[in-house]
């Protein structure tokens, strides 16, 4: 059983979407959850929604100021921490000739250097703790070549790359490190491409449809529990077989 009994957990990117469902999943098993986004609105509905097991703090990942602010918001609100769900990125899709240096540099500091500095920012307080669980949040994008993804999939290789450092690298001090791999699910930040719910409707998957977020968030706190405890370096795709291989009907032409 995928529980987290008074498990302390940071989640970016948390006050919407994924991050969300996360979050309410966490508590749902027993953690309790300091939901950090930049999206303060949001995340303060999300936490009154949570109740007392949901503390809201502002982080800008990209920010060592702001990490060392909220890990430490995170052990004076709630006295520990076992675990961090690092979520919060920028979606985008362009060509490499089209993409701007500048915007590719703001997608990595975002998506890659913000995962970065939130590894390095907990590590001291999971160490505290005994232990605990870093959940890197990839792609698809980052276990296969997809076009008009230049910037945002090479931030998403670079997260499943660190992620594998850091499992080699603390796991004598009990903190496993993993990395998951959402196919196209849909979200607030994926709507406004225009993919839709429901059977049929992504057919580039074996399954035929887009994930949605619950799905995703399932496999993230089994990851974070104890269920998973001898669980570390690995990359968990939860695409419905997208990066796996083509789909059935298009290998016979049916």
């Amino acid at each position: 059983m995928s529980t987290l009994g008074n498990k302390v957990v940071i989640i970016t990117g948390g006050a919407r979407g994924l991050g969300a469902e996360a979050a309410r999943q966490a508590v749902a098993a027993g953690a309790r959850v300091v939901v950090a986004d930049v999206l303060e609105e949001d995340g303060a509905a999300l936490v009154a929604e949570l109740g007392e097991a949901g503390r809201f703090a502002r982080l800008d990942v990209t920010s060592e100021e702001d990490w060392n602010r909220v890990v430490g918001f995170a052990v004076a609100e709630f006295g520990r921490l076992d675990g961090l769900v690092n979520n919060a990125g920028i979606s985008t899709g362009s060509l490499l000739e089209a993409e701007s240096v500048e915007h590719f540099r703001r997608v990595l500091e975002v998506n890659l250097v913000g995962v970065f500095i939130g590894m390095k920012s907990v590590i001291p307080a999971l160490k505290e703790a005994g232990g605990g669980s870093i959940v890197n949040i990839s792609s698809a994008a980052g276990l296969m070549g997809m076009a008009f993804t230049g910037s945002y999939g090479a931030s998403k290789w670079g997260v499943r790359g660190l992620s594998k450092i850091g499992s080699v690298e603390l796991g004598t001090d009990r903190i496993r490190v993993n990395s998951v791999h959402p196919g196209m699910t849909y979200t607030p930040m994926t709507a406004v491409t225009g993919i839709r719910q429901g059977e049929g409707n992504y057919p580039n998957t074996p399954m035929g449809r887009v994930g949605e977020a619950p799905e995703i968030a399932s496999a993230v706190v089994f990851l974070l529990s104890d269920a998973a405890s001898y669980i570390t370096g690995a990359e968990l795709a939860v695409d419905g077989g997208w990066t796996t291989g083509p789909t059935m009907k298009y290998i016979t032409g049916q």
